[in-house]
């Protein structure tokens, strides 16, 4: 059987309200067989989905090429493009054609929206008032409709409604980007929507992060004072007509239910003053006004939506010491609570949510600082309501309630959870429940905070973009989920909001310059946190092959990385400017939240890594002339390190765990002085007892540093610990997500601190990349990025009987398991995708490999086998293999 599944366009399924001027396409193989390659393909395209009229055909072409491939095809506005694939092998044998898929464009131009942006009139709807407008006008469908489109973007935020439903399952549309620059638009199919006469078109408006309250310091208003709305609808009738309707001066605006809609603070609904969209006569609506605000910036949708993308049932309902009635959610969750009580008219109910318990069992609030997180309903009166909010998100375990019956049914609450609906691609299993605990943690922690942007955290009144902390977990995300779409917008807004010198701020997208980070004079361009502008667009190539979006964040590197040289008066090395250092690393100072490791050199090791990064971008992009540039500044910045950082003797001045892990991971330092510093990063943690010291900047390449340097069994030997400060410690301490602080929970029950405690913080769950990485071996390789050379190594250490890891690629599914015997051997299988090689180093001997009771030399599907320094080294086609032999 050989066959093409899983047709993908931008990593998207048949995706609607594109504006990419050369479409790529990408699809998997299916093969029975082993060693199964393609060697051609044929891609057709047609506007119909039974291709009786194609409009372009790639004709067989010779090349094993199944990801990202260009269409050669310059597409129209609004029009639905069906593509299918077909596929040989290297033995000339042909697939079927595929199942057609499709994509469809959106207007392609900004300067096609013919519509005007509208607000609610400021005489009703004062600047400073809190109630959420909503904006309708009436559509009236006069024949058969053959398809509808809607196009539309906010200020603010948007619920779009059609005859009082809600149109999508998408939420905070229309996301949040650097709103000066860019702004996304949505793109929605109506068809089956719209009834034949009189429809009621309308949208409910919210402040978001557009107008709301955001940052620590209580600020509103970091993008704009008035929500409003852009919207055009088009329809076409099945006798070719066309029609459209635009926002204009037309559309009216009324109060809603909502009378407040805060990300941080919550929602206030009143369901006593709702208002039906159909409402005749119009009491109570008002003429919108047009307000000017450029179209210029507008831009079709690029990240995957924010959905619900999975429900939970409270576990319980406790009885505080203090006599509050909690629910316990059983998982610290990001979303909301849908619930469903009964009750007089103008009867209020109110919903307090938090992440723990204090040591008494009493509900927490302090560490959600000023964001209240409180939702407020006001019954209608009569039948049971049930009521979920619009606008606002919430991070939490335990919800206080406040005004419900006396008798309160579990059943009448649903956890919601809502995050960017990305594709999860990575599982990790393991004989140890509290390492499986560990990585559910850390698949949560992303859940939580891959909420349209990647936050720090999803709970208290900051929730902003971190640069540090996405750059630290990007390859874990990119383990557990496809983040290529999400971080492709993501990347678009840090270019946008690079300073024209290439600095990069702190947190992207940016807030407005009149914000004080409270950081020295500038708010951008810390070392580790300024360095996502390299590793993120380096880390998305290398896991989805992706050379477009490094091409298009090419010159964003560049300008980074010449920010840095232009700093001091030594342009080799970083020592100036404000720097987050090893933040919250345990051998800091007193009161201090920046570890003991030299901020200078921090900076100058993300240099040298951040120039090594650009010279192989420089490499991928075919840039001779760059990468001369980026390999002679490399060298001298590492010459300088040296010179700055290293004794005469081959030892790092800096005598931290961070400081060796750095210099070893960045390949700063070689030959006698690296095996002097992996002696004394062994040194440092023992002296710790075994323990890490490492804080942000150190503890994501830790455990790596130590499996890479022969030190594979400390590795393991950390992560097994159990007492502060481990990963392990949270999980016996119940956390269901990773931890701002590695005590977040002293020992006693009491708390870390309250003014910065988040218990749903992902950047410490970067030790996921070394579960898939090291304990499971799966890996890629920059020069076939992407998975099309797939690396398993996996390293066995004490404490697992058995691991196993899933991945999907981009080429279909990898797996390594390996499973420890009690006679001291050792049984591997390993699983490659058709289309794709893998490179498999074993711990063990040549003699006695055995693949399905065979020699493995006589085994169909591997290309080569030889001895290698660290095992065996076997290159295999695709297929499923299982090997057993004696370490």
């Amino acid at each position: 059987m050989f066959g093409i599944t899983k047709l993908r366009c931008e990593y998207k399924q048949n995706p609607i309200g594109m504006d990419i001027i050369v479409p790529r396409i990408s699809w998997q193989l299916l093969s029975n067989d082993r060693d199964s390659v393609q060697s051609a393909y044929q891609i057709q395209i047609a506007k119909d989905a039974l291709f009786d009229n194609v409009i372009w055909d790639s004709a067989r072409v010779e090349s094993s090429q199944s990801i990202h491939v260009e269409l050669n095809l310059r597409p129209e506005a609004r029009m639905r493009y069906y593509y299918r694939v077909q596929a040989w092998d290297k033995l000339g044998r042909g697939s079927d054609w595929s199942e057609s898929a499709f994509f469809e464009t959106g207007l392609m131009d900004a300067k096609e929206w013919q519509a005007e942006w509208i607000s609610a009139p400021l005489a009703q709807f004062p600047q400073d008032s809190e109630v959420c407008p909503q904006l309708r006008t009436f559509v009236e469908v006069t024949g058969q409709v053959s398809a509808a489109r809607v196009y539309v973007t906010a200020l603010g935020l948007y619920e779009l409604q059609l005859n009082g439903r809600r149109v999508s399952g998408h939420y905070f549309t229309p996301g949040w980007t650097s709103y000066g620059k860019r702004l996304q638009y949505q793109t929605y199919d109506v068809t089956d929507l719209l009834e034949e006469g009189t429809n009621a078109l309308g949208a409910l408006l919210g402040d978001g992060w557009y107008k709301g309250y955001l940052g620590w310091q209580n600020h509103k208003e970091m993008y704009g004072s008035r929500t409003a709305l852009l919207l055009e609808l088009h329809i076409r009738y099945e006798d070719g007509s066309e029609v459209s309707i635009v926002s204009n001066q037309s559309w009216q605006a009324a109060e809603s239910a909502i009378r407040m809609s805060d990300i941080y603070m919550g929602e206030t609904y009143d369901a006593r003053l709702q208002r039906d969209w159909t409402d005749q006569p119009d009491d109570g609506w008002y003429q919108v006004e047009t307000i000017e605000h450029t179209k210029a910036i507008i831009v079709a949708q690029e990240n995957v939506p924010v959905t619900k993308v999975d429900e939970l049932k409270p576990l319980a309902l406790l009885t505080t010491p203090q006599g509050d009635s909690v629910l316990d959610m059983g998982q610290n969750m990001v979303g909301w609570l849908k619930f469903t009580v009964q009750g007089e008219p103008g009867w209020t109910v109110e919903l307090e949510h938090a992440e723990v318990l204090d040591r008494e069992g009493n509900f927490y609030r302090d560490n959600i600082r000023r964001a209240k997180q409180r939702i407020s309903y006001t019954l209608k009166g009569g039948e049971a309501e049930t009521y979920e909010p619009h606008f606002t998100f919430q991070g939490f375990r335990f919800v206080l309630l406040t005004g419900f019956p006396d008798t309160v049914r579990l059943e009448d609450f649903t956890g919601v959870v809502l995050h960017s609906n990305m594709e999860p691609t990575g599982n990790f299993e393991c004989s140890d429940p509290l390492v499986n605990q560990l990585h559910h943690n850390i698949l949560w922690g992303q859940k939580g905070n891959f909420l349209d942007v990647p936050t720090d955290c999803p709970q208290r009144d900051e929730r902003l973009g971190w640069t540090g902390d996405a750059q630290m977990f990007v390859r874990t995300a990119s383990y557990l989920m496809n983040t290529a779409p999400f971080f492709t917008k993501w990347l678009r807004d840090l270019k946008a909001d690079q300073t024209t010198e290439g600095g990069i701020p702190f947190y992207i997208p940016n807030l407005k310059e009149s914000f004080s980070s409270g950081w020295g004079e500038t708010s951008h361009s810390s070392a580790a946190w300024g360095d996502a502008a390299a590793i993120c667009p380096w880390t998305i190539y290398e896991m989805y092959g992706d050379k477009r979006l490094l091409e298009e964040q090419y010159e964003s590197m560049k300008k980074w990385v010449s920010y840095i040289h232009g700093q001091g008066s030594n342009p080799y090395l970083w020592n100036t400017g404000f720097h987050f250092g090893d933040w919250l690393a345990l051998d800091s100072k007193p009161d201090s939240y920046i570890g003991a490791t030299d901020r200078d050199y921090i900076a100058t090791a993300f240099y040298a890594y951040s120039v090594s990064l650009t010279l192989k971008a420089a490499a991928a992009l075919d840039r001779t002339e760059d990468m001369e540039y980026y390999r002679d500044l490399h060298g001298k910045i590492v010459n300088e390190f040296r010179n700055e950082f290293v004794t005469p003797s081959g030892r790092l001045s800096v005598p931290t765990q961070t400081a060796q892990v750095l210099a070893l991971r960045f390949g700063l330092v070689e030959g006698a002085a690296r095996e002097r510093a992996v002696r004394k990063l062994t040194d440092l943690l023992a002296e710790a007892g075994n323990h890490l010291t490492t804080g942000f900047v150190g503890t994501p390449y830790l455990n790596p540093v130590l499996s890479e340097t022969g030190n594979n069994e400390l590795a393991y030997q950390l992560l097994f610990q159990k007492d502060y400060p481990s990963w392990l410690y949270q999980v016996t301490k119940g956390a269901t997500t990773i931890w701002e602080h590695w005590d977040g929970i002293k020992e006693d029950g009491s708390f870390w601190s309250a003014d910065m405690n988040s218990f749903n913080h992902y950047a410490y769950g970067a030790i996921g990349e070394w579960l898939y990485r090291h304990v499971a071996g799966i890996g890629p390789d920059e020069s076939e990025p992407g998975f099309k050379i797939v690396h398993i190594k996996p390293q066995p250490g004490p404490g697992l009987e058995w691991a196993e890891a899933h991945l999907e690629t981009m080429y279909g599914k990898v797996a390594s398991y390996w499973r420890r015997s009690e006679d001291g051997g050792m049984a591997v299988r390993v699983t490659i995708p058709a289309n794709a090689e893998g490179i498999v180093i074993l711990p063990g001997a040549i003699n006695g490999l055995l693949e399905s009771g065979l020699p493995a030399e006589q085994v169909a599907g591997i290309r080569s086998m030889e001895s290698a320094e660290s095992g065996v080294r076997l290159v295999l086609g695709s297929g499923s293999y299982q090997f057993t032999y004696r370490p």
